[in-house]
């Protein structure tokens, strides 16, 4: 993706201080063109970066960058702060519109906190201050990984789920990188326990067909489609923190699914509808007398 590639190119260039085409064409894979039209792209973009003519020359980044030339290789520096799934693992489908996906890269080359919009699976949504660290892909799905100062998780480290993301607004202050901080092993960390926790429960269920691209927005790698049932069904699993937070979220595709199992998740989804029925139905006909 092009976007991870102008990452890369601008890490090189900060580990590096001075490039030239042929050094990025070489560490990335690409050809020389794709290469100039890269620095080109960063330096359109306002990132300090622009070329030096005559012997020696190249691309440099202003702003105090190391122009030694024993930097690591772009292999290293995306281990600092870009993990993903590996080769050929696209982002999920609604995930690859994440609009605000470059200015947390940014954020994260710069050392920049953001004030991060957030939308939460549960309550409404929130904004706090983060110190972006590093950012992170599984099955698809884009994770920002960050401080958030509150002293929870691993010394206050949380994720965050790009498409749940609403604004981004970068403070101007530097982010504070914890001492010894290893994304590939933090990321292990966060993910187990989100993992331990996104599993502690498993409705069984059934949907039309076609609402296959809905239920993998929903919930992306907890989703296990089954086989085709009668009637233009299709079976599927789903898991969870509760049977009751499962329920809430499937309650927006209405008709279209129906909870066989736990009972638990079935019995919430029916308050949940006559909740909503005696809030937005019509109104009650007045008695004649």
């Amino acid at each position: 993706m092009r976007a991870d590639r102008l990452v890369a190119t601008l890490l090189l260039l900060q580990a590096r201080g001075r490039v030239t085409a042929t050094e990025v064409a070489a560490e990335l894979a690409v050809s020389e063109r794709t290469a100039r039209r890269d620095l080109e792209a960063l330096a359109t973009a306002g990132i300090p970066v622009y070329p030096q003519r005559g012997r020696g020359g190249g691309w440099a980044l202003v702003g105090g960058a190391r122009t030694d030339q024993g930097g690591p290789t772009v292999g290293g520096l995306r281990e600092l702060f870009l993990l993903t799934d590996g080769p050929g693992v696209p982002p999920s489908p609604h995930e690859g519109g994440t609009p605000h996906l470059r200015a947390l890269e940014r954020a994260v080359v710069d050392g920049t906190q953001v004030r991060l919009g957030y939308e939460r699976p549960e309550g409404p949504p929130d904004e706090r201050i983060v110190h972006p660290l590093g950012l992170a892909t599984k099955a698809g799905v884009r994770y920002l990984v960050a401080g958030t100062g509150e002293g929870r998780g691993a010394g206050g480290l949380r994720i965050f789920r790009l498409g749940r993301v609403t604004s981004v607004e970068p403070t101007g202050a530097p982010v504070v990188r914890p001492e010894g901080f290893d994304l590939a092993t933090v990321w292990r960390s966060l993910a187990s326990t989100v993992e331990e926790r996104m599993r502690a429960a498993t409705v069984r269920a059934r949907a039309e067909r076609g609402a296959e691209a809905a239920l993998r927005a929903l919930f992306a790698w907890r989703l296990r489609l089954g086989g085709p049932l009668a009637h233009g069904w299709m079976a599927f699993e789903v898991d969870g923190p509760s049977p009751e937070a499962l329920a809430a979220q499937l309650a927006g595709l209405g008709a279209r699914i129906e909870i066989l199992a736990p009972r638990e998740a079935r019995e919430h989804l029916a308050r949940l509808a006559a909740e909503l029925a005696a809030l937005y139905g019509p109104p009650t006909a007045p008695r004649a007398g």
